[in-house]
C-alpha cells in the first residue's frame, strides 16, 4: 500500500508541480513572461482566464530555433510595456500536445489569445507585426 501511495505522490507532483523541476517560471527570471513546463498546469492555467477578456499572447518557441532566440528581447520588451497583457511561452518540445492544440506547425508561432479565443496569429519573428497585433487586441 505505502509504495502505490509513493507512486500516485509522484504522479500528482509530476502533473501539478510540487516539485522545482516542473515548475512554471518567469522566463530568464525576468517577470513578464511565464513559461510553462507541464501540460496539466497549462491547461489549469487556460482555462482560468477564458472568462477574462485579458489578451493573452502565447510564444510558442524552441530551444534550438534561431529565431525563436532573437524574438525573446522583443517579446520581454513588449511584456514590460503591455502591462495589461499576459504572456506565456510554451517550448514545443516539451509541451508537443499543447503545440498540436493550437496547429503549430512553425517557430516561432505567437498566438493572440481572449476569452479562450484565438483571435490572432503571428508566424515567424515579426516584431513589428506583433507589436500591432497586440495593440489592436489588448482594448
Amino acid at each position: 500500500m505505502g509504495a502505490v501511495l509513493s507512486y500516485m505522490g509522484s504522479i500528482l507532483s509530476y502533473l501539478f508541480g510540487a516539485s522545482t523541476a516542473g515548475e512554471d517560471s518567469a522566463v530568464d527570471g525576468q517577470p513578464g513572461v511565464t513559461a510553462f513546463h507541464s501540460s496539466a498546469r497549462w491547461q489549469l492555467h487556460f482555462n482560468s482566464i477564458k472568462n477574462t477578456t485579458q489578451l493573452m499572447v502565447i510564444d510558442f518557441a524552441a530551444s534550438w530555433c534561431g529565431p525563436c532566440k532573437a524574438m525573446e528581447p522583443a517579446v520581454h520588451a513588449m511584456a514590460a510595456k503591455f502591462t495589461d497583457v499576459e504572456f506565456a511561452k510554451i517550448d514545443v518540445d516539451e509541451l508537443p500536445d499543447v503545440a498540436q492544440e493550437f496547429g503549430v506547425q512553425a517557430m516561432p508561432t505567437f498566438v493572440l489569445v481572449k476569452k479562450g479565443n484565438e483571435v490572432d496569429r503571428i508566424v515567424g519573428a515579426k516584431k513589428e507585426e506583433l507589436q500591432r497585433k497586440i495593440e489592436k487586441h489588448r482594448r
